[in-house]
């Protein structure tokens, strides 16, 4: 097993970039604001707005497709890094509800806690985020691209808001980011099963 890297390291560690180290990506990390489904900041004093190099990389190839294809559009991070002891704090607070769904079991691990997952949207020129749908930790099942084509047909969802989606989704394609199904903003850089055994997870 690799060892693990605590959060107040990270910086040291030559396998970890700083989101802002990013051209052309703009970042809004909502777990250190109370801009999220808990409804407080669960990140400071920590620093959590790095990536694990590998993500990096592919978020740059994501940038800069985007930018290829519509230079007035650009992605924004919502949340990246997340130590696990922040993935405990969030698991808790969904404990003995239905929306723990929407969260890997820290015991498991998610992907966000080796570097390896993002959250994120896309913002137009004048910084204003494009409409999903719904708003980033809307836990409700607008969230899941897997029901996209059934909230069309029933006007729940527009056409217009399923083409942000799958812009979205195109971009983080092209820098070898997958999706899930619960969640339009999440995506993975990497296998998970590969990610959990041979990268480290950040504490």
């Amino acid at each position: 097993m690799i060892p693990a890297i605590p959060c107040e390291l990270v910086a040291s560690h030559a396998e970890f970039r700083r989101l802002d180290d990013i051209a052309r990506i703009q970042v809004d990390l909502r777990y250190a604001s109370p801009n999220n489904f808990v409804g407080r900041d669960v990140y400071s004093p920590l620093d959590c707005a790095w990536l694990h190099c590998d993500a990096a990389r592919g978020l740059e190839k994501s940038v800069a497709w985007l930018a290829s294809q519509q230079p007035d559009l650009q992605l924004m991070v919502l949340d990246a890094m997340r130590p696990q002891r922040v993935q405990e704090q969030l698991w808790d607070a969904l404990r003995d509800t239905d929306l723990q769904m929407y969260l890997a079991n820290p015991v498991r691990g998610s992907i966000h806690s080796f570097g390896m997952a993002v959250d994120i949207t896309v913002i137009d020129k004048q910084g204003n985020e494009l409409d999903m749908g719904t708003s980033f930790d809307d836990l409700t099942e607008l969230s899941h691209p897997a029901k996209e084509n059934e909230f069309l047909a029933s006007g729940a969802l527009n056409r217009k808001q399923l083409d942000n989606r799958r812009l979205l989704r195109e971009a983080m394609r092209h820098g070898g980011f997958a999706g899930i199904n619960t969640e339009w903003w999440h995506f993975d850089c990497g296998d998970r099963l590969v990610v959990r055994t041979q990268f480290a997870r950040i504490l």
